[in-house]
């Protein structure tokens, strides 16, 4: 997926292997600089382990995971910059539920990539016919993880109070609003 200044690349086996070997490991595979800071913070090894065993089971499942979130740089300027992760956490369920979810490098949040990449994962998932409904969830603290759902048209539909986490959810009919980069 390509945006306005970002380009979304799917996660591999490949990938997730360079990730679990360390950032220099990863810019070379990635072919992208990696930011001292990698990785943001919700995104762990769990995260890249489950990811690898995924797309190990389930090669096809490369387009309902992961994708590395990088800024592009104009031709002749050098390489992308690695600013975070995007993705789904799997296909469109029988009930065309699909859920997803981002992290952002601290020294890049707050310049609207967040935003960028959820419009691409809203724009890919609603392109499918099987998907009626986009989920995620997030945690209180989160703010500015609230901010882009709330910015890219999503409704608040529960919240954990033990837990903190809050579900958020955008309806397939809600799609044809427009969202705010």
């Amino acid at each position: 997926m390509v945006t306005e200044r970002l380009q979304l690349v799917p996660a591999t086996v490949a990938l997730c292997d360079a990730e679990s070997r360390g950032a220099a490991a990863l810019a070379l595979t990635l072919g992208a600089i990696v930011p001292e800071s990698w990785p943001p913070p919700v995104f762990d090894a769990e995260d890249v382990d489950r990811i690898r065993g995924r797309l190990s089971s389930d090669p096809m499942a490369g387009a309902w995971t992961l994708h590395y979130v990088l800024r592009r740089e104009p031709p002749g300027t050098g390489r992308s910059m690695l600013v975070g992760v995007a993705g789904y956490d799997g296909p469109p369920s029988a009930d065309g539920v699909v859920e997803i979810g981002y992290a952002i490098a601290e020294e890049y949040q707050r310049q609207g990539y967040a935003t960028e990449a959820v419009i691409a994962l809203l724009d890919r998932a609603f392109a499918d016919p099987r998907v009626r409904v986009v989920v995620a969830t997030t945690y209180l603290t989160l703010r500015g993880s609230i901010a882009v759902l709330e910015k890219t048209g999503f409704t608040k539909v529960s919240r954990d109070a033990e837990t903190g986490v809050v579900r958020f959810e955008r309806s397939r009919a809600s799609a044809h609003t427009p969202t705010g980069a």
